[in-house]
């Protein structure tokens, strides 16, 4: 049951993020996160220091076209000069047709308080928002950690359905160490270029089922990296003290790529390892060679688990994590929405009855009786023969 909105009631303003929204978004955040979604809170800081830094260099650059014009894209909701809410979204693939919610944050309790409103309001205006101003998206994707109730209740309510549930898993030190000693064979681990891109955009199109291929809506150019990218992700990994260490499995006989990893290490000691891994469903057996190989890798840094994540229906995976002593950190539902889910094309007069048309309306409810059938029996009669034909004789 929804709640009326008092009177004099001023719903907030959705705008742009400023300069002057970086200090009330960290207050906000102090207020209604905890130490759980700290990880999530380390994310949203980086984006906004960064917009911080580059701040002169973004406005001159939202004049003209280009392509990073959508790496800070942040609305806030503010209402009596005050903070309510804040949302962050951000292309998911080359094309811009699906677009990924990263976060949330509204302040319900305070707007609960002031005006008597459902809890859910301000964090739905701002993903509505995103909805009509972003027109490129035909599909939005999230992640949603399983035992957050009132963001999950907020994403249900603006049209998200579960796509697959997905499992954080976190390999310790001693079992990357033991993995280590098996040395991987392979046809061919070749190091991943733009050159490989449809092959790997041909893995990631046969590695996952039909549903998430048509939200996700990859292409080719989705597996390339650009030089400005290049040089950003340099710069990134230079100051954040990382290394991403990638390469793919490819099979001679089928000239086609039938495993890919890609393992990010953490130098600075303060965080866990994390690795994508992409495997053919044909080629299961490429999980423990694979596997050892990052480990391997992750040796050149000890210390440190590495941070894994595996979907339901990857049950090779899932199984192969269990026997080799992986811990479940958390679950997140990966959930979507189309924007055309609520739209329905229809001609103009298309369902408009004729006594619509013409204003006429029955005196009373029709009521339904009982239908006699010897007003619909006819006697049948043999048909007369025409005039310029003769009568059949019987032989």
């Amino acid at each position: 049951m929804k709640t009326r909105a008092p009177l004099g009631y001023a719903p907030p303003t959705i705008r742009p993020l400023q300069m002057r929204d970086i200090e009330a978004i960290a207050t906000l955040a102090q207020r209604v996160w905890d130490e759980s979604r700290l990880e999530d809170w380390q994310k949203i800081h980086g984006k906004l220091t960064q917009f911080q830094q580059w701040f002169g260099l973004l406005n001159v650059l939202r004049l003209f076209p280009n392509l990073i014009r959508h790496q800070f894209c942040f609305y806030v909701a503010e209402q009596d000069n005050q903070l309510r809410g804040m949302i962050h979204v951000s292309p998911f693939n080359r094309s811009r047709t699906t677009w990924r919610v990263e976060q949330v944050m509204v302040d319900a309790a305070t707007q609960a308080i002031h005006s008597g409103l459902n809890l859910k309001d301000t964090g739905s205006q701002l993903l509505r928002h995103c909805f009509e101003a972003i027109w490129e998206a035909r599909t939005w994707v999230l992640e949603v950690n399983i035992q957050d109730k009132s963001t999950l209740a907020l994403y249900r309510q603006n049209g998200f359905q579960p796509l697959a549930q997905v499992t954080s898993w976190s390999i310790p030190p001693a079992a990357l160490e033991r993995i280590a000693h098996h040395e991987p064979s392979f046809p061919n681990l070749l190091p991943v270029g733009n050159a490989d891109a449809q092959l790997l955009y041909q893995l990631d199109t046969v590695s996952m089922p039909p549903l998430l291929r048509q939200v996700f809506d990859r292409h080719v150019e989705d597996f390339k990296t650009p030089v400005w990218r290049a040089i950003a992700n340099k710069i990134h990994r230079a100051v954040q003290q990382t290394e991403v260490v990638s390469g793919y499995v490819f099979e001679p006989q089928r000239k086609a790529a039938i495993g890919h990893f890609a393992l990010t290490l953490h130098r600075g000691g303060d965080k866990p390892h994390t690795a994508d891994l992409t495997v053919h469903p044909a080629y299961t057996w490429l999980y423990p060679e694979l596997m050892a190989q990052m480990a391997k890798v992750a040796q050149t840094v000890p210390g440190q688990p590495l941070h894994i994540t595996s979907a339901d229906y990857q049950t090779e995976r899932e199984e192969y994590f269990e026997n080799l002593g992986a811990e479940r950190c958390h679950h997140t539902l990966l959930m979507s929405r189309s924007v055309w889910h609520k739209l329905r094309e229809t001609k103009p007069l298309e369902g408009l009855q004729l006594q619509d048309m013409l204003g006429l309306q029955p005196a009373r409810t029709p009521i339904p009786t009982r239908m006699s059938w010897t007003k619909f029996l006819k006697r049948e009669t043999p048909p007369k023969p025409p005039k310029n034909h003769p009568p059949e004789t019987q032989v």
